[in-house]
């Protein structure tokens, strides 16, 4: 598009902007950044951050200096502390945001029988 005999791209013109578009948006939708999870699993930024360092929340990535998080990884961190009741001792354990020993990650980790 021409305005002002300048040119304004409104729209992709060629097949590999428009697939680069297209991967754009896929992975923006795909990652979420710290605020955005806040909100999607109801927790504050700090606890967040403090899951990022005690090794204790869902699996990151950083992108440069930024901490992304793949919606799915997201989903299997919150499925896997879904309960049916109080008595359920669910599939795993999600350990508080805090410090414990290495056996207490491992042992937090292992599936639930």
């Amino acid at each position: 598009m021409i305005c002002d005999g300048r040119r304004h791209s409104a729209a992709p013109d060629t097949i590999t902007e428009i697939s680069h578009v297209h991967h754009s948006r896929r992975l923006a939708a795909a990652h979420l950044r710290t605020p955005e999870v806040a909100r999607f699993v109801g927790l504050s930024i700090r606890t967040l951050e403090k899951h990022r360092i005690y090794g204790t929340g869902p699996r990151y990535s950083k992108l440069g200096g930024r901490v992304v998080y793949r919606v799915e990884d997201l989903q299997t961190w919150v499925d896997a502390a879904a309960k049916e009741s109080t008595s359920d001792p669910g599939k795993v354990v999600v350990l508080p945001a805090k410090r414990h020993t290495p056996a207490q990650l491992e042992q937090a980790r292992q599936p639930r029988r």
